[in-house]
């Protein structure tokens, strides 16, 4: 039995320094409660935004962290990242503490009453929630939100302002695993009333075997929906339209255009442009209809994104939020830090972050890179870092997606220790199959000799786009030092 919220006066977290427990963790401080937390790896930044928050830190996992602070926690938290052998872990199940996930946390202190806007699908969860916090936001609705990165334009990732009921709580709804002891998605303990769902692909090859167990995740989720809820859907690909049919909630649906299903969605997107200001603009158009119902600007570029601002646009249009005003919000948002974050730029030489890593998201990200940066060669360095793309099974797939750009720099895969040797994927061949379609492409043996190489490659007016889901060895710092150091 888990403490109300109100009662909580001392909450220990088990794995503190990743994104979502950081800021969970930050969260609990600015509502006044002791927050003590553990984790492996406790480096800048991470380390120093949570000791700015008052969090009380300690590098390792020791059962005696738990009391380390001198009171007994009333609550532990324990990450998805953590095994069932990690000794915090067993000391909090044995000792008698009440313990549990920050999804099941979220289920069962704060999700009861609030009326839950959850964004789920394999691509852009994390710009889209963002989006829709930002619009409730910019349009005084005070929303609470819950979300998988840093968007530009919040004070935080993780806010509640109020839980009273109807409050709008949005949440970034990850299909990724709860807890060594709980594993279904995150997102089963987010209490759903309305749903943007907007794709669905094979992905996380470490704990789905196969599609059909991705399909089966989401098809939970649909039947999750709370009753006077929606359901805002995607249906470019016919695969969502499937697996939505069990839910038994209104589906209002959205597409990119014409769909390989023949489907005719509520709304679509139109004619997209460039704007003069490195915007883009894009109609909306309602079913049936050949002429724009809506006009929208976005200054995130691509067809991804104007598809994730479509989804939005339909769900303030649903809350009956001022459409002026909504209108406004999309074309002020700044967009979220790792997703086309400009990072810098030396000696015309732009240098750009993004967490792309699947390879829908890598051509995707490469399509839209190309329309607000048309002037400009696009050279793109990847680092395979996810449990999927270290591994085999997008190994051709990737060879399609990187022709989008003009060169290609491809590092090693991360770790792949705990990877079968039949089934790691292999770099050395990535650049062979994109050289033999003639495309620009060199192996980095290493982040230090990948910078170099890079940097003799680069001439002014490229944007050098660094894909990687994780820290990259430091590759863009060092990037552009090595940058000005060459010039």
């Amino acid at each position: 039995m888990l403490p109300r919220f109100d009662q909580l006066e001392h909450v220990h977290i088990v794995g503190v320094c990743g994104t979502l427990m950081g800021s969970f963790a930050a969260f609990l401080r600015r509502r006044g409660i002791k927050v003590t937390g553990s984790d492996q790896n406790v480096y800048p930044p991470m380390s120093d935004v949570l000791a700015a928050a008052g969090v009380v830190l300690y590098s390792g996992y020791r059962a005696e962290n738990l009391m380390a602070s001198g009171t007994r926690p009333d609550l532990v938290v324990i990450g998805n990242v953590i095994r069932s052998d990690n000794p915090e872990a067993v000391a909090a199940m044995n000792g008698g503490f009440a313990f549990t996930s920050l999804p099941e946390a979220m289920e069962k202190l704060l999700l009861v009453n609030t009326r839950n806007i959850v964004v789920a699908g394999t691509h852009g969860k994390t710009t889209t929630s963002s989006l829709m916090a930002f619009v409730l936001h910019r349009l005084d609705r005070k929303p609470n939100f819950f979300i998988g990165g840093v968007p530009q334009d919040l004070p935080f990732s993780f806010h509640v302002e109020s839980l009273e009921a109807g409050t709008p709580f949005v949440l970034e709804g990850d299909e990724y695993d709860t807890a060594f002891w709980d594993k279904v998605p995150k997102f089963n303990h987010y209490l759903p009333d309305d749903v943007i769902f907007t794709s669905m692909e094979y992905d996380h090859a470490d704990i789905y075997p196969d599609f059909a167990a991705v399909e089966r995740a989401f098809t939970g989720l649909m039947t999750r929906i709370r009753s006077k809820g929606r359901l805002i859907l995607c249906v470019d690909d016919p695969n969502l339209s499937k697996v939505a049919a069990h839910a038994q909630v209104p589906i209002i649906t959205y597409s990119s255009g014409s769909t390989p299903s023949g489907v005719d969605a509520d709304y679509r997107l139109g004619s997209i442009r460039a704007v003069g200001d490195g915007s883009m603009e894009f109609d909306v158009l309602a079913k049936g209809s050949s002429m724009p119902c809506e006009t929208l600007r976005l200054k995130i570029p691509g067809r991804h994104n104007a598809l994730n601002a479509l989804a939005v646009w339909i769900e303030a249009r649903e809350l009956g939020l001022d459409p002026w005003r909504v209108r406004d919000a999309l074309a002020a948002f700044q967009g979220v830090k790792r997703r086309q974050e400009e990072r810098g730029e030396v000696n015309g030489v732009l240098v750009l972050d993004d967490f792309a890593h699947h390879p829908t998201a890598v051509r995707e990200t490469l399509q839209a890179l190309k329309l607000k940066y048309s002037n400009r060669r696009i050279v793109a360095v990847f680092e395979p870092r996810s449990a999927t793309s270290r591994r085999k099974v997008f190994q051709k797939d990737y060879g399609q997606a990187f022709l989008q750009g003009d060169a290609t720099f491809i590092a090693q895969p991360y770790d792949t220790s705990r990877i079968a040797a039949a089934d790691q994927f292999s770099s050395d061949q990535l650049v062979n199959d994109l050289t033999a379609l003639g495309h620009s492409a060199q192996l980095m043996p290493s982040v230090e000799e990948g910078v170099a190489q890079v940097t003799r490659f680069a001439r002014p007016g490229d944007l050098i786009a660094v894909l990687s889901n994780g820290g990259f060895g430091g590759f863009i710092p060092r990037l552009l030092e090595s940058l000005r150091s060459s010039r």
